[in-house]
């Protein structure tokens, strides 16, 4: 094994979520301008709860048990998956994303727990928030002026409605390995989430 991994914890999403998703970035490869974008595969498409970035290998059961501390605070929740976005703006995107909203709470709840448990590991708590979302594509760095403005009102006037959810009864911690293919991501542990009697 490596001496580092770029490692990050995720949800990651069933097969009937990666359909929709696929779906929804055909229709707008079709109709964005061509070669702005770099459309993430469907299978590499998880609900990012935090990018942990180079994590040494000796440390990798540290963070298993931080997760599993984390897990154990959180019954499982559903989600759905509704609206388009980019970041930071339509008007200068830099990335599409799918929206995820659930409405009790649990996700948010569950973010918290993880940011918890890894911040006394050395991984701060992100300033930015948690705004919950699936990328689908990130626009490619040489994308004039106008391709940009093309694509962000293309995401404007896409209607997606509201897609295919899924019950979320676990939480992964994934490596990425990066090729000129694309990343290759392997799932180091997966912990089922569940409220359980200490």
């Amino acid at each position: 094994m490596k001496e580092n991994l770029r490692t990050f914890i995720a949800i990651e999403l069933d097969d009937q979520v990666l359909r929709a998703l696929a779906a929804v970035q055909s229709k707008l490869e079709a109709a964005a301008p061509p070669r702005s974008v770099r459309w993430v595969r469907p299978e590499g498409i998880h609900l990012t709860l935090k990018f942990l970035g180079d994590t040494p290998a000796a440390r990798l059961e540290e963070v298993q048990r931080a997760l599993a501390a984390a897990a154990a605070r959180v019954a499982p929740f559903s989600f759905s998956l509704e609206g388009l976005g980019c970041f930071p703006h339509t008007r200068r995107p830099r990335n599409v994303w799918v929206g995820v909203q659930e409405p009790t709470g649990t996700l948010r709840a569950l973010w918290r727990a993880v940011e918890a448990q890894v911040a006394p590991l050395g991984w701060p708590t992100e300033a930015r928030g948690f705004q919950p979302h699936l990328t689908l594509g990130r626009v490619q760095r040489h994308v004039s002026s106008a391709d940009l403005r093309a694509l962000g009102e293309l995401v404007e006037r896409s209607n997606v409605g509201r897609l295919d959810g899924m019950t979320v009864r676990a939480v992964s911690f994934i490596s990425s390995d990066l090729k000129p293919t694309g990343a290759v991501y392997t799932t180091l542990a997966q912990v089922a989430l569940g409220i359980r009697d200490r």
